[in-house]
């Protein structure tokens, strides 16, 4: 292990520093600030080695995390960058992004509080992007064997460059005007900044993988190509378009101007914030779309929800309310999510922090239209769980004040339309691309991975799904088993109680 006495000297957390308040909400740069590296180093060597480490089950991509944790606690840093990358293409991105399932699996987490891994997997991707350690490793040889990778996002980049570097050619296809999909401009800068992103995807161009942005598949929007006709085009073809049809709220006056997906949202405001550094640049944005001097509703207490949040008072809203439908949850891992399941507990995000209100077990039951026409208000009513059922409380309703209400109550599947038709994929019983256990669809020489295939899930896991798929691709077009790893099967899900 890294230090036999560290979990017994070290027994807290230390985490690095968020920037003030104040600062951070009057730009888009992230908002943590550097980590000292002793509290790094110490964090590190309380990591116990375990016999069985069972942050290894919390990862569905495997990392090492034991291995870089004494790596790095010794200080050899750029045996550390090997040892992170052995498992995971992007660890910038998931240092920053992932909720952590491997923390929540810490053998020290038992009895006190778990290394903080995410913590020093994003020191050690950042490390290495400083010493000018991440450089392209184009393959030895090509194979003449060509593949459309369709779909940017984290599952369509992760298989990308595997089947690069297996020595194919791989053209990723992007219907936005960048490369990156959700990662591009569905997550805001104040998580990621995009430079780490660009970095990325020139590493990956230098290898050899050829990039479409701008370029639909299915349709006859400007720019696009026939689903068909990539079939017939190439050897294999990933479909790695996410599931982005986002869940609606059907209640009366859903239809009015300023209810809108978060997305409608998000997308627009990240797309104006990229590179506006400090100062008001960056917060023009369409009237609509904008939260300046209005009061904003969020309906939904995930990860987006708080995105929206985040946004929304960078761009110097009025008042921010979050509504979750269920109760607040539990501070402490409840008897009913026992070690090592990853719990749902109270999470404070960084968005959180800067302000708003926070509403639990909150039903939406209908928006109200003001004299213009636009939304104005939104009614709620308390609920209460009796057994499996929520039913509303009588006489708790609530109409709340708002100009601009976006839900974030989560995506269905992927977006139904030109490219799943015109590729002739099945769909299973909730709307997924059907697949068999080599990721394959219905349709001979056509593949899926990540959310498009599982359903709404972590960005772990859709780039688990593309190295996995990037296996059983290589593995058809080689005609012999594939040397790649494969670390999620399509059927493995994480480990629930």
């Amino acid at each position: 292990m890294a230090d036999p006495k560290g979990f017994l000297t070290q027994r807290e957390r230390e985490l690095p520093q968020r920037r003030p308040v104040d600062v951070r909400i009057m730009d888009w740069r992230e908002v943590y600030e550097k980590q000292e590296e002793g509290a790094l180093l110490r964090q590190a060597g309380r990591c116990m080695d375990c016999g069985i480490p069972f942050c290894h089950q919390g990862c569905p991509l495997g990392n090492l995390i034991p291995e870089w944790n004494d790596l790095t606690w010794r200080g050899d840093w750029a045996e550390a960058v090997e040892r992170l990358h052995a498992t995971n293409n992007f660890p910038e991105v998931t240092g920053r992004l992932c909720p952590a399932p491997c923390e929540s699996a810490c053998v020290l987490g038992i009895n006190q509080p778990p290394v903080t891994i995410k913590q020093v997997e994003v020191s050690i991707a950042d490390r290495a992007f400083a010493e000018g350690w991440v450089v392209p490793q184009p393959p030895d040889r090509l194979t003449g064997r060509t593949v459309a990778v369709v779909g940017s996002g984290p599952a369509g980049l992760a298989a990308a460059q595997q089947l690069t570097r297996a020595g194919h050619t791989v053209a990723v296809y992007e219907r936005d005007d960048a490369i990156g999909g959700l990662l591009r401009y569905g997550i805001p800068e104040f998580k990621m900044e995009k430079d780490l992103l660009d970095a990325r995807l020139a590493q990956m161009a230098a290898e050899g993988t050829r990039f479409r942005p701008g370029t639909p598949v299915g349709g006859s929007a400007p720019g696009a190509v026939s689903g068909a006709a990539l079939v017939a085009r190439y050897d294999a073809v990933l479909l790695a378009v996410g599931a982005t049809a986002p869940r609606d709220l059907p209640v009366p006056g859903r239809d009015l101007p300023g209810v809108m997906p978060a997305m409608d949202y998000l997308v627009p405001a990240n797309r104006a914030a990229r590179g506006a550094g400090e100062g008001p640049e960056g917060r023009d944005v369409p009237g609509e779309l904008d939260a300046r001097g209005r009061d904003v509703v969020i309906i939904g207490g995930g990860d987006t929800g708080a995105d929206c949040l985040g946004t929304a008072l960078r761009q110097g809203a009025r008042s921010v309310t979050q509504l979750a439908h269920g109760p607040q949850p539990p501070a402490e891992r409840s008897a009913g999510e026992p070690w090592p399941v990853d719990p749902r507990l109270f999470e404070v995000t960084s968005a959180h922090e800067e302000g708003g209100d926070r509403r639990f077990t909150a039903s939406t039951t209908r928006f109200v239209a003001g004299e213009d026409g636009r939304v104005a208000g939104l009614e709620i009513v308390q609920a209460e769980r009796v057994g499996r059922e929520v039913r509303p409380v009588p006489g708790t309703e609530e109409v709340l004040d708002t100009q601009l209400v976006l839900i974030a109550t989560g995506y269905t599947g992927p977006e139904r339309g030109p490219l799943l038709d015109e590729v002739g994929v099945d769909l299973d019983e909730r709307g997924l691309v059907a697949r068999d256990g080599s990721y394959a669809t219905s349709v001979p020489g056509v593949f899926v991975a990540g959310d498009a295939g599982r359903g709404q899930s972590l960005i772990v896991w859709a780039i688990a799904e593309g190295r996995a798929a990037a296996a059983a691709i290589d593995a058809r077009l080689s005609g012999r088993p594939s040397t790649l790893p494969a670390p999620v099967r399509p059927t493995d899900r994480p480990l629930v109680v």
